[in-house]
């Protein structure tokens, strides 16, 4: 049986869960403290999470450095109040029993402009930032008007 949780859970995915969705979850955690259950996972994980995104969010105040990429949860898919892609790559399907919404989050991507290294990380971090201060701030009003 599936629990619901206690506080609002979201869900990021990309494809390897080693930069984009790390960031997301990395900063959620920072920005939203214990309010938000934060979890990310990769439709193809990687092995490593990406050392530059990783220093973006450091510059921050966020910490990604203890995370390692994991695969969808079928639990943690079920149970999430929000499930967010971020990108164009990862496709994430409903199954059975999931009680949240699935959204896209196309995301800034600064190397088809030319831009990499880390002023490119920096600038998909801030995209991500701006997005993920929205989201707590809808996810905590949802659950202050239940």
């Amino acid at each position: 049986m599936t629990s619901t949780p206690s506080r609002p859970s979201v869900l990021f995915v990309c494809v390897k869960n080693c930069g984009k969705s790390q960031i997301a979850a990395a900063l959620t955690r920072h920005l939203a403290g214990d309010k938000v259950e934060v979890h990310s996972a990769g439709t193809r994980p990687g092995s490593a999470i990406n050392a530059l995104s990783a220093e973006a969010v450091a510059e921050l105040g966020a910490d990604m450095s203890g995370q390692t990429p994991h695969a969808i949860d079928p639990e943690t898919l079920r149970r999430a109040n929000r499930v967010i892609v971020l990108g164009d790559e990862a496709q994430v399907d409903p199954i059975e029993g999931m009680t949240g919404t699935i959204e896209v989050w196309r995301t800034d991507e600064p190397s088809h402009r030319g831009i990499e290294g880390m002023e490119r990380m920096r600038l998909v971090r801030d995209n991500i930032k701006q997005r993920i201060t929205n989201l707590i701030v809808e996810l905590l009003q949802k659950e202050n008007a239940k």
